[in-house]
């Protein structure tokens, strides 16, 4: 059987680049623009790639913790009362329907019949 010939320098079918000059020093602007665009190209994929891994991974870090977020705000159930209903306090004297469990701040509505009938909030006061 004969032998092949062992193949010497690059396998077939490679791309057999041009060597770069000895020093970029001796490189026109043209060569060293041709030189330097493919490069940048591939460091910007390089870190696209990268963010894109990073944005992939915080998305799923932040799926995971949402809900423990939303429960800890009090979004995600919705809030929950964490005492019962006042019942009524104070009472319009010109609209028996319009009532305030003297909670929170003075009610328009108060504040307008205060100021035109010069009575205090004591007056309001719902006598049962």
């Amino acid at each position: 059987m004969a032998r092949k010939a062992k193949r010497r320098g690059r396998p077939f079918g490679s791309k057999n680049k041009k060597t770069l000059g000895k020093s970029v020093a001796t490189m026109d602007i043209a060569k060293l623009v041709a030189h330097i665009d493919p490069l940048q190209n591939l460091r910007v994929h390089e870190q696209q790639s990268y963010f894109e891994t990073q944005l992939v991974e915080l998305m799923a870090y932040t799926a995971k913790k949402a809900p423990a977020a939303y429960h800890a705000v009090g979004l995600g159930e919705g809030r929950k009362r964490k005492r019962a209903k006042a019942a009524p306090k104070y009472q319009s004297k010109k609209h028996r329907t319009v009532n305030w469990s003297g909670r929170g701040t003075t009610p328009v509505w108060l504040r307008a019949e205060m100021e035109e009938m010069k009575l205090k909030k004591e007056d309001f006061l719902i006598k049962a």
